[in-house]
Parts: structure tokens; sequence; C-alpha cells
């Protein structure tokens, strides 16, 4: 099939997003991250490429600077990348690349697990099947996660929902803030507005553990077309010393269980957190980064 004259760069304004969302439905690879709603609370300006009428698409989410527009990849947005109905992603992505270069002399995006592509570079991405019973799904946990999970049930915590998700918000931004200086205070104030939405639509899940004195640990996730997305978890300096963060996600995986769903853990290449989520059986579903520079001398290299 010749798909080069049927792929069309589209303004956000032109967009259907009823069309865009139930091609994003209807994908293999259908994510949350792809949904009009989620683009338009975390990226503010995208447009789009759009095969047929509405048969594949691909969020541009860019921005501009020094007068040059760029893709980039906005805070709290895994992948993104090419969502098909029917032809698979990967065959559509170097013609999908060459029409974006047209527009966009910088990127770096990162696609999603379906998206791979020899020249792009994998990452990682923890996931786990909670299809079977709990039984089932804790006997792929590691010796040193039930050991933890052992120890934290001798402190009576208590796994609880949280109904105001601006305290999970909250302490995760003071935990986390310093180590991820690129997340702005403008990306936290979107990222509450996503979880209002998210709320309203009943896709919103917040847990907390308690150990009837304080607060522990919590956990923010959302919930959409069988997927479980773990977007925030923050376990306070006292709830490590009671193995909270193991109580935490050992609760939700026993909740959760029983359901045609995969917990996403979002992550993650740095050692100590892939370690930890794979204690708990998880996978790896790598999702590919994408960069290229064409910017004219001297801005290509400050960049």
């Amino acid at each position: 099939m010749n798909i080069n004259g049927q792929i069309q760069y589209l303004k956000q304004q032109q967009i259907d997003k009823e069309k865009w969302d139930a091609c994003i439905s209807a994908s293999a690879n259908t994510l949350i991250y792809g949904y009009a709603f989620y683009l338009d609370s975390m990226a503010g300006q995208w447009d789009a490429l759009v095969m047929n009428d509405y048969e594949a698409v691909m969020p541009l989410t860019w921005n501009r600077k020094w007068g040059i527009a760029y893709l980039y990849q906005p805070a709290f947005t895994q992948q993104l990348g090419i969502f098909s109905r029917s032809v698979a992603p990967g065959e559509l992505l170097p013609v999908f690349i060459a029409r974006i270069k047209q527009h966009f002399r910088f990127a770096e995006i990162f696609l999603n697990y379906q998206n791979a592509f020899k020249e792009l570079l994998p990452r990682t991405n923890f996931i786990l099947s909670l299809e079977g019973n709990y039984t089932i799904t804790s006997k792929g946990y590691s010796r040193d996660a039930i050991k933890n999970i052992r120890r934290a049930e001798k402190f009576d915590l208590q796994y609880e929902i949280m109904n105001d998700f601006h305290i999970a918000t909250g302490h995760y931004k003071e935990l986390y803030a310093a180590r991820t200086r690129h997340i702005k205070d403008n990306d936290y104030y979107n990222f509450e507005q996503l979880c209002s939405i998210a709320q309203k639509k009943s896709m919103l899940v917040v847990r907390q553990v308690t150990d009837k004195q304080e607060l522990l640990a919590s956990a923010l996730l959302l919930q959409n077309n069988n997927r479980l997305y773990l977007l925030q978890s923050a376990t306070l300096p006292a709830g490590r010393l009671k193995e909270a963060n193991y109580f935490l996600l050992d609760n939700i995986i026993r909740e959760f269980s029983n359901r045609a769903c995969i917990l996403d853990f979002e992550g993650s290449d740095i050692p100590g957190i892939a370690h930890f989520y794979s204690n708990f059986g998880a996978v790896n579903q790598p999702y590919y980064f994408m960069r290229y520079n064409r910017l004219p001398w001297p801005l290509k290299r400050f960049k």
C-alpha cells in the first residue's frame, strides 16, 4: 500500500477529537497518553500526522525556541508515537518520520512499544499482567520482595483509598522535584488538571499506606483500556523504614488481580528502580527514544 499521499499534517484545531480518540482506543497499542484529553492537558501545543480517515495517527508535541519549532516529550507522558487500527506501526514509522522531518528540525521524543526501529534506542518499562489470581501472580515475586513484604506486615500497616489526590501529588513533588529539575512547576499544575479530568472520567486510582498515625506512602494511577498506569508513587522517610513501598505495591496487585489488566510501572532505566519493579515479577516492555538534530549552525552545536 502506498501511504505517502494518505498522510495529512493537521494542526491541533483541525483534529477531529472524536475520531482521534476512537483510533487510539481501537489501536492494538492503545495507551492513555495518546488520548486528546491527556495531550490537551500535558502538551498544550500539539499537532498530528493522520493517515486516511484516522486509520493511524501520531501526535506531535511541539514547542518553539529561538523561532524554531521542535518536538519534545511532555512531562508525565512516557511514550507516544504511532497508534494504528490496522497497519503495524513499525511499518509506518519510516514514512511518518520522513514527514516529521519536513516540519521539525529537531526532535527528542519517546515512541511507544510497538514503534520498534533498528535506529532507535530502547528504554526500559516494566509491566505485570494481573489476569491471574493474586496467589498465582505473587508466585512470581522475588525472594527479596517476599522478605520485605513480610517485614512490612509486622508494622500493622493500613492500605487505604486516598480521597484527595492533591496530597499524593504534593508529596511526590516535595520528595522528587529536586531530582527531576526538567519537570517545571507548570508541569505539576498541568498534571493536577489532568488528574481532575481523569477523576471525573472514573479513571483515577489513588491509594495510600499509613500506620494509623501518619502517611507512609502513596500511589497515583490512571486506569483505561485494561491498563493501570503507575504515574506517581511516593514513599516518605518513615515509610522506607517500614517497607511501605513494598506493602503498597503488593496490595495494589492484590486489589486488581483477577482482571484482564496490565499494571504498567512506567519505567525505569535507573538500576535501583528497575530492580524494585522486577522484584514483583514484572517484565520489560521496551519503548523507544528518537532524536535527530537538523538545526542550522551554530544552533546545532549547542543542542
